[in-house]
C-alpha cells in the first residue's frame, strides 16, 4: 500500500515543528552553537547479532562532539540488516571464513582484471547465478556502488530510465550519472507506470522525437524505507507489453523472503527469466558486504568490459566472499543440515508476529507481511530523538529516519527483524515499545486525539520544563550579564511561545 499523505493537522504541525527546528538551528549556527543529535552514529563493540553492546558517550558542547566512555550498554538489536542471523558467529560459516583468511589474507590488493580474481570469486559468481536462476553473475565490492556504477554502464544518452518514486538513493544517483532521460512513476503503481510508458514511447526523445534507444524500468523487491513488497507480477506484465527492460533491486529481499530464500520472484511466483537484470547485496541476509548483478551472459560480459567498478575497484575481500558462499550453502541445505530452512521459517514467523503485535498496540506500521522491514511512523521531528533515546535507555537499539532520507512529513523509526531473535527478545522489544507508547499517551481525551494525529508532546513537555526554569535562567542573566545567558533566556522564551501557539492552534481545530 502506497504511503498516503498524513492528516491535515499532522502535516501543519509537523511543518511548524520543522520551522522551529530550522529557525533555531540557523540561529544557533549564527552563534556557532549548532545543535547536533546524539541519535546517530552510536558506536558498538560487538558483532551485530540479536543483541549488541553500545558504547556510552557524553558531550560537553551541545552534541557538537562526543566522548566515549569505558562503559557499554547491552541492547536488543532492532536496527541491523541481519535478517538470517549470519552476521554473528556461525558454527558453519565462521570456521571457513577464518580458514580463507589464513589462506588468502584480508585483501587481494588488486582489481579483478589484474591480480584480484581468486577461485572464491569465480565460485561465488557461479553460485549466485544458480541461486537466483540466471545464466551468469558479476560481483562488486559495495552494495551502493553496484547500483550507482552499473546503471551508467547499462544505459546512456538516448535511453530512458523509468524509476519508482521510492527507489533507493543509489538507484537515483546511478540514473543521474548515466546521462539517460529519467521519468518517475508513482510508487508501486503499475497503472501509472503504463501511462508513463505509453506517453514516453509516443513522444520519443526530447526535441528530436526519435524512438528511445533503450528503456529500463527500475524497481525494488522490498522498499527499504517502506517495508513494502514490489507488485512485481503486474509490473513485469506491463514491461512485457511494451517490450522494455526490467531491473529489480533485491537488496532487502534476496535471502530474506521466499520459501527457499530466493527473493520476491520466488515469493510472488515470477519467473526469473522475465527479469532482465537482478541486483542484490550481501550485506543483509548473508552477513557480509558487496553486491552482485545477475543477468544473461551477454549482459554480464558487457559489464565486465565496461563497468569501472569492476575494472578499477579492488575486488571483494576473500573472507567476505567465503562468508557469502558458506551462508548460501546453509540456506540451500548444502552444509548437511536443515538450519537454512529453519532460519527462513524463523524470519517469516518473527516478522509477522512483531508486525501484528505492533499494530495491536496502536502503532502505525508500514509494509507487508513476510517483510522483515517495519517502519513505525513518528511524523513529528521532535519524536525522533525522544523515541530513540527512550528506547536506548530501556536497552533497545533502533534506527530513526527523517528528511532527506524520507519525505519531510513522514519521519519514522525503522525496525529490522532477524531470524536470530528469539520470541523472548521480541516480547522484550514489544514491552519497551508499549511502555513508550503508554507514556506518550497519558493525557486528556483531546490530547490523545491530538497524539493520534501525530502531534509532538515532547515539545510540549520541553516547553513546560522551560517555563519552570525560566525564573532561574533570568536570575542567572541578571547576575552574570553574559551574552550567552541572555540568548539562552530569549531562546527559551521563544520556544515556550511557539509551543503555546501550536497547542492552541491544534486545540481550536480539533474542538471546533
Amino acid at each position: 500500500m502506497a504511503r498516503r499523505p498524513p492528516f491535515f493537522v499532522t502535516a501543519v504541525t509537523t511543518l511548524l515543528s520543522f520551522g522551529v527546528i530550522f529557525g533555531f538551528g540557523y540561529l544557533r549556527d549564527f552563534f556557532r552553537r549548532m545543535l547536533r543529535s546524539d541519535c546517530f552514529g552510536r558506536p558498538i563493540v560487538s558483532a551485530p547479532g540479536a543483541w549488541i553492546d553500545v558504547v556510552e558517550r557524553y558531550s560537553n558542547d551541545s552534541n557538537k562532539t562526543f566522548h566515549c566512555t569505558a562503559r557499554t550498554s547491552k541492547c536488543l538489536n532492532l536496527g541491523s540488516y541481519n535478517y538470517l542471523g549470519f552476521a554473528a558467529a556461525d558454527e558453519y560459516c565462521t570456521p571457513q571464513v577464518i580458514q580463507s583468511l589464513k589462506r588468502y589474507s584480508a585483501s587481494t590488493c588488486s582489481a579483478r582484471v589484474d591480480g584480484g580474481n581468486t577461485k572464491l570469486h569465480v565460485e561465488l559468481e557461479e553460485m549466485v547465478a544458480r541461486f537466483v536462476g540466471k545464466p551468469a553473475a558479476i560481483l562488486f565490492g559495495m552494495g551502493y556502488a553496484t547500483n550507482s556504477a552499473i546503471i551508467p554502464a547499462l544505459i546512456g544518452k538516448g535511453g530512458l530510465i523509468i524509476s519508482d518514486a521510492f527507489n533507493h538513493n543509489s538507484i537515483v544517483n546511478g540514473a543521474r550519472g548515466s546521462g539517460a532521460s529519467i521519468q518517475v512513476f508513482q510508487h508501486n503503481n503499475p497503472k501509472h507506470l503504463e501511462d508513463v510508458l505509453r506517453e514516453q514511447i509516443a513522444a520519443g526523445q526530447p526535441r528530436i522525437n526519435r524512438p528511445w534507444k533503450k528503456i529500463i524500468v527500475i524497481v525494488e523487491g522490498i522498499y527499504s524505507m517502506e517495508g513494502e513488497l514490489c507488485k512485481l507480477p503486474e509490473i513485469i506484465a506491463v514491461c512485457k507489453k511494451y517490450k522494455v527492460y526490467t531491473y529489480v533491486d533485491e537488496a532487502h529481499s534476496i535471502g530474506a523472503v521466499g520459501k527457499t530464500g530466493r527473493g520476491v520472484c520466488e515469493l510472488l511466483g515470477v519467473d526469473p527469466a522475465d527479469v532482465d537484470i537482478m541486483m542484490g547485496t550481501f550485506t543483509k541476509s548473508f552477513g557480509s558486504y558487496g553486491g552482485y548483478i545477475a543477468a544473461s551472459k551477454e549482459i554480464i560480459c558487457h559489464l565486465k568490459h565496461t563497468c569501472p567498478a569492476h575494472i578499477y575497484a579492488t575486488s571483494m575481500s576473500p573472507p567476505a566472499v567465503q562468508q557469502v558462499i558458506s551462508a548460501i550453502k546453509v540456506i540451500l541445505g548444502e552444509d548437511g543440515s536443515n538450519r537454512g530452512a529453519k532460519k527462513l521459517a524463523q524470519i517469516r514467523e518473527n516478522s509477522n508476529f512483531f508486525r501484528s503485535e505492533l499494530q495491536k498496540m496502536g502503532f502505525e506500521v508500514l509494509g507487508d507481511n513476510d517483510s522483515p522491514v517495519m517502519p513505525i511512523m513518528l511524523y513529528n521531528p521532535a519524536k525522533i530523538p525522544a523515541f530513540s533515546r527512550e528506547c536506548l535507555r530501556q536497552h533497545v537499539a533502533v534506527v530513526v529516519v527523517a528528511f532527506p532520507a524520507t519525505p519531510l512529513l513522514l519521519c519514522r523509526a525503522r525496525i529490522c527483524i532477524s531470524a536470530s531473535h528469539s520470541r523472548e527478545d521480541l516480547v522484550k522489544g514489544l514491552e519497551v515499545k508499549s511502555c513508550i507508547f503508554v507514556n506518550v499517551t497519558k493525557f486528556t481525551s483531546v490530547e490523545i486525539h491530538m497524539y493520534n494525529h501525530g502531534i509532538s508532546f515532547q515539545l510540549f513537555r520541553l516547553s513546560a520544563k522551560l517555563v519552570i526554569s525560566w525564573e532561574s535562567n533570568t536570575s542567572k542573566w541578571k547576575h552574570e550579564k553574559t551574552v550567552e545567558a541572555w540568548w539562552t533566556c530569549i531562546l527559551q522564551f521563544l520556544v515556550c511561545i511557539v509551543a503555546a501557539v501550536k497547542l492552541i492552534f491544534v486545540w481550536l481545530i480539533l474542538t471546533r
